[in-house]
């Protein structure tokens, strides 16, 4: 096995070695955003403005970032959120980020536009796994895959909520780069139609716990609560849907206000430091989806090159946990962030990694 302890220590080197193995094209649409990716830079900045409130003596020699997944027990509270194309990084597309995330143990959501598909995936998963569906068809279509979803062992369903229309990536369409699922893809007008019916329908007929990707506000959470959802998944697409949104981080307390316990809570955004993942959990959130960050490690050295990311990523967030003076997650409160800190880097895709600016 190659030597990943030596070749990667610090989560920026993914990045550099992402950039060299991917072209242009690919690059551009892994980084971009819509439009003015307003939104985009928003996930940064709503994360940085939240500084942490350690506090001391308190005996922290041994810390444990473990949390609980739908009756598993996962290495840290986050998951490989879904991305469409996953083959256009690595080969294995699917099957690599799930034999990445089991070998690390945390789980994977495998996005319903990616390959080689749910059972495959499934198949090579040694951990918890959850199938997310773009809804591009009626009734049976959703039920189809709910009914393979559950008798492949995935752990939830979840339904992305927020494209109803895609939006103007500009980085692609100033290329005129088009990727090849986009420009097959049929059924949009089931996506544009999908309401709170088919989430009470589905609720209604279906056991396997709902997720529904794409909150943005605490209102639609608390209808969400009421149709039984069981979980809230705030998300603005990596800024990749509408431009001029809030930053993640910026939504997630009026969501957990919202909530008040009734769902569980998942949340992303430009996610990507040990401490990114102590600020989300201190504000209310469950578990916490990483995109982008696990992508570069995806295309960089596939499913090894995944879980050596996140052992960098466990160590950051161990003495992130340690250093705020609590022993795990749970611990955790509001009052250990402070809101409204003045951020101090420009926000951007890269911008928790000042590193790659001096060249390293």
């Amino acid at each position: 096995m190659r030597n990943f302890e030596e070749r990667f220590q610090c989560l920026h080197e993914f990045v550099s070695a992402a950039k060299m193995k991917l072209n242009a094209n690919v690059w551009d649409y892994l980084i971009g955003a819509t439009e003015t990716e307003t939104t985009l830079a928003r996930n940064r900045l709503a994360i940085d403005t939240v500084a942490l409130r350690p506090r001391v003596l308190n005996d922290v020699s041994k810390v444990d970032g473990g949390v609980d997944f739908f009756g598993h027990r996962i290495r840290l509270p986050v998951f490989l959120a879904p991305v469409g194309s996953l083959e256009s990084f690595e080969p294995g597309g699917g099957v690599s980020v799930a034999k990445g995330a089991g070998a690390f143990g945390v789980p994977f959501m495998l996005s319903s536009v990616s390959q080689p598909g749910m059972e495959a995936c499934a198949e090579a998963s040694t951990g918890p796994r959850v199938f997310q569906l773009y809804v591009r068809g009626d009734d049976a279509f959703v039920d189809g895959y709910a009914e393979r979803a559950a008798a492949s062992g995935y752990d939830a369903f979840c339904m992305t909520v927020d494209t109803a229309h895609y939006s103007r990536r500009e980085r692609d369409i100033a290329k005129r780069f088009v990727k090849t699922w986009r420009a097959a893809n049929t059924g949009m007008d089931h996506q544009a139609a999908l309401s709170w019916r088919e989430v009470a329908r589905f609720k209604q007929k279906h056991k396997i716990p709902l997720i529904l990707k794409g909150i943005g506000t605490g209102e639609d959470a608390a209808i969400a609560c009421e149709h039984g959802v069981d979980v809230i998944y705030v998300s603005n697409h990596g800024g990749r849907q509408l431009d001029g949104g809030r930053g993640s981080l910026d939504v997630l307390p009026e969501v957990v206000e919202a909530v008040a316990g009734r769902a569980k809570i998942m949340v992303d955004g430009s996610f990507t430091r040990g401490t990114d993942l102590v600020k989300a959990i201190a504000l209310g959130a469950d578990w916490v989806g990483l995109g982008r960050l696990y992508l570069y490690a995806l295309a960089a050295e596939g499913a090894e090159g995944i879980e050596r990311l996140l052992e960098i990523l466990e160590d950051e967030t161990i003495k992130a946990l340690g250093l705020t003076g609590v022993n795990e997650f749970s611990q955790l409160t509001r009052r250990h962030v402070h809101l409204g800190a003045p951020p101090v880097v420009f926000p951007s895709v890269h911008s928790a990694f000042p590193l790659l600016r001096e060249g390293y």
